[in-house]
């Protein structure tokens, strides 16, 4: 027996290649042949769990007979139970009879592969790997007059893989799936089966996600690349609660590297600008927020927006010079979806609450004279500034201890809504540099008056 021997690109180790000839009852020696590197990869990465589905493509010269095919996968994050080969262009004559993994041997597999002819064949293998992950973020840049904003977002891809992935096609997934065990913990343990216990678990768990991966990745791909362009594209697509996101062209990804790549941009988004005032939230911060949605009507709409953080700018003039506005981190946001980006306190706009009145009234005694209820009546004025130099929209929301109340507004409250049993909110529109003031009359009814 001659071991075929190569340093090639699978799992960035060696892969050795043993052949068989079955008619002899021993081994028959064949010449040495190096085995070419991996013509094709491709990753799917999903964002909300440590899986990525790895599938390559390779030319493997194979001999009539039963071929050994060995390999190793030391310091990576692969699942080795999760490996698997088919042939592409001769499935019907070239079969794989089984895998076994060597006793006291960590890290190798030994593939039997039966084929029926002599000659090049091109196979896929497939494997799911932890330590690749993307996450995506945002800039966001306000008009000058604060109508508008331009959208960029981006996604960033991280590979701690401890495989080098040259050239790959590379999609990512946006859409959850429980997994029992976790990749890495497969990926890491002594031996890739141990005890019939973790034997069951190894061969349920990977083979249930896998089909659900390749399910959803094989339904979706039906974009390609299909002209050069100056900056790469994102291609999205759907099928019922997953999103794929196809990066245009193929990416180089060491292991140990970060990569940023741009994913839309939008311009002139309506958008709207909003403060809001709560004291049992904030204290006394007021809190500005910017919200949009994503739909066509605000020139997004053509997928999802994945989580992540959110950096927000406001264009000062026709120069282009810009002013940090704040930093937030959005929630997924499907498509029709209300964004709301929380920007922080701003001290541009002042609302103060102060109580000027208390007293109690209508007092309600037992047969032996005992208070069993009353009326408490807290009187409130509102001042609200606007120190900023464009107009604004403010809320202001008033908790109360009880839902036994009433209350009179009295002054400039804008317009009034009662939110819920004990919430209420005043809605102003103040112009720039202005200020106003309104007046509430609080009733609390305690004891017997609540009924």
């Amino acid at each position: 027996m001659i071991r075929l021997e190569t340093y090639g690109s699978l799992l960035s180790l060696f892969v050795a290649l043993t052949i068989l000839l079955t008619p002899s009852p021993g081994f028959a020696k064949v010449d040495l042949v190096s085995l070419p590197e991996r013509d094709r990869v491709q990753l799917t990465i999903y964002n909300n769990a440590d899986l990525t589905l790895v599938r390559e493509t390779r030319r493997l010269t194979l001999r009539k007979g039963v071929n050994r095919l060995q390999f190793g996968w030391a310091n990576t994050l692969i699942d080795p139970t999760s490996i698997s080969l088919r042939a592409l262009e001769h499935p019907a004559e070239v079969r794989l009879l089984d895998v076994t993994f060597p006793p006291r041997t960590k890290g190798v597999a030994v593939w039997n592969v039966q084929s029926d002819r002599s000659g090049e064949e091109a196979v896929e293998i497939t494997f799911f790997a932890s330590g690749l992950s993307w996450s995506a973020y945002y800039l966001a840049t306000l008009s000058p007059d604060e109508r508008s904003l331009g959208l960029e977002g981006y996604v960033r891809l991280t590979n701690q893989s401890g495989e080098d992935f040259a050239n790959a096609q590379t999609r990512l997934l946006v859409g959850k799936i429980h997994l029992i065990d976790q990749i890495i913990d497969l990926a890491q343990r002594e031996y890739p089966y141990a005890t019939p216990i973790e034997i069951a678990i190894a061969q349920e768990v990977p083979a249930a996600a896998k089909e659900l991966v390749i399910e959803a990745e094989e339904l979706m791909l039906r974009a390609e690349a299909t002209a050069e362009l100056k900056r790469k594209e994102i291609v999205k697509e759907g099928l019922a609660e997953y999103f794929l996101f196809t990066i245009e062209g193929e990416e180089t990804i060491p292991h140990g590297w970060s990569k940023r790549l741009p994913s839309f941009r939008k311009d002139e988004i309506p958008v709207v600008n909003l403060y809001r005032f709560e004291e049992e939230s904030w204290g006394s911060q007021v809190m500005r927020f910017l919200s949009f949605v994503n739909d066509e009507e605000h020139g997004l709409g053509q997928a999802p927006l994945p989580d992540g953080p959110v950096k927000a700018f406001r264009r000062l003039d026709g120069a282009g010079h810009l002013c940090f506005v704040g930093s937030t981190t959005t929630r997924y946001i499907p498509k029709g979806g209300e964004i709301e980006l929380a920007l922080g306190p701003d001290k541009g706009v002042i609302v103060e609450p102060k109580l000027v009145k208390f007293s109690t009234d209508h007092y309600l005694f037992d047969s032996a004279g005992n208070i069993e209820g009353w009326d408490e009546i807290h009187t409130f004025n509102i001042q609200v500034e606007n120190r900023r130099h464009l107009p604004i929209k403010v809320e202001i929301w008033r908790n109360f201890p009880t839902n036994s109340w009433e209350l009179v507004n009295e002054g400039e409250y804008g317009s009034f809504e009662k939110i819920d049993l004990d919430t209420v909110k005043y809605t102003l529109q103040l112009p720039a540099h202005t200020n106003r003031s309104f007046t509430y009359k609080l009733t609390i009814h305690q004891g017997k008056r609540a009924q």
